[in-house]
């Protein structure tokens, strides 16, 4: 199969249909099915060990499948190697040619395509302007900052023109500034040449900040599909609301469509949803940037401020309730010790606590 018999436009459809990937015994993506869009940013997010990389290099050709498929455009690629299937990736560790400069490091993809040499200088100048290296052509990698480096890695991959970029933790580098800065010329470049990216990242404001869609993995397998405000805001279960962003949780047991008695009998009325209905529900959550503290006497629920940080733009409280604890973020001000209100939002509930607070109780 020919690149252009896959490539119809500037970026493709993706689809991955009961993907399967084994390293011996270990399963390290359990069968997966995720269709991604002509055009969008696709954000693989978890934390290390979740099969997020391990997916992306089978989309790139360098790891095969052990069951299942990738289709590009609707034609079966699995087989293919990498340098058949026309895509670009930026890795983690951005993988220059130390020897080269950085004009031959970006040309270097169109001298395997063996492309006219008029035609490679064009290209390469217009592609270092892009992503303002113009200046930098005649340097090494060495001689140049980590975010030049990367943004030199980025004008490699999309120099040979591929309708889909890969980027395996692209900014993980970088400093903090400098990742805000290049995550957002990342995702200016992916729009305005309508490629589709898929992005692997364990930084959920990274994730949050920059993609379409993103896909929540973990221990192998996709926990939620969803847009960033879906992912954040309405979570599917437990263990995506607790990874991605900060989160509340009180334990107990739903017993009504507006109530909820904790483990310590006090009982909290307030709007719910409910994970799969009320009879399955031991635990609600908030965001903590959704709680608002109140004199007691206008609180859904009473607790004791157990420890405040002042982080500037607001103040991070841990309020006592009983013997569990809830995270609130605001601008209220109260102090250590104080007994406080807290006026909650309308709450989630699911059918689990999600791993890490089950540990935490069980310890």
């Amino acid at each position: 199969m020919t690149t252009s018999a896959i490539n119809g436009s500037a970026g493709l459809d993706v689809s991955i249909e009961g993907l399967q990937i084994n390293f011996g015994d270990f399963t390290a993506l359990k069968p997966t099915e995720l269709e991604i869009r002509n055009g969008e940013l696709f954000t693989l997010l978890g934390p290390s060990g979740c099969g997020k990389t391990t997916l992306l290099r089978c989309l790139a050709g360098f790891t095969k499948p052990s069951a299942g498929r990738v289709r590009f455009n609707g034609k079966d690629v699995s087989a293919l190697e990498p340098w058949d299937r026309g895509i670009g990736f930026v890795f983690q560790n951005y993988a220059l040619w130390p020897t080269k400069t950085i004009a031959a490091n970006v040309a270097y993809g169109l001298e395997m395509r063996r492309e006219p040499k008029d035609m490679i200088r064009e290209k390469v100048a217009s592609t270092l302007r892009m992503v303002e290296l113009t200046e930098a052509a005649g340097k090494y990698p060495g001689e140049m900052s980590g975010g030049m480096q990367q943004r030199a890695a980025l004008a490699r991959a999309v120099v040979i023109d591929p309708p889909l970029l890969l980027f395996d933790e692209p900014l993980s580098n970088l400093d903090a500034k400098l990742r805000v800065k290049l995550r957002r010329d990342i995702r200016n470049l992916q729009k305005r040449l309508g490629l589709t990216a898929v992005y692997v990242t364990h930084d959920q404001e990274e994730a949050l900040d920059i993609s379409d869609r993103i896909a929540v993995m973990r221990q192998g397998e996709v926990l939620q599909v969803g847009t960033p405000r879906e992912i954040y805001e309405t979570p599917e279960n437990a263990q995506v609301a607790d990874f991605v962003g900060k989160a509340s949780f009180l334990s107990g047991k739903a017993i009504s469509d507006d109530r909820f008695r904790l483990t310590d009998g006090t009982e909290i009325k307030a709007k719910m949803s409910f994970q799969t209905n009320r009879d399955n529900a031991v635990a609600i959550f908030a965001r903590p940037e959704a709680i608002a503290l109140v004199p007691v006497d206008q609180g859904d629920l009473n607790g004791v401020i157990s420890e405040v940080s002042y982080l500037g733009n607001l103040t991070r409280y841990l309020v006592r309730i009983g013997d569990q604890i809830v995270l609130c973020e605001t601008r209220d001000d109260a102090v250590l010790g104080q007994e406080v209100g807290l006026r909650l939002p309308p709450l989630r509930t699911f059918d689990t606590l999600p791993d890490r607070q089950k540990s935490e109780e069980e310890v």
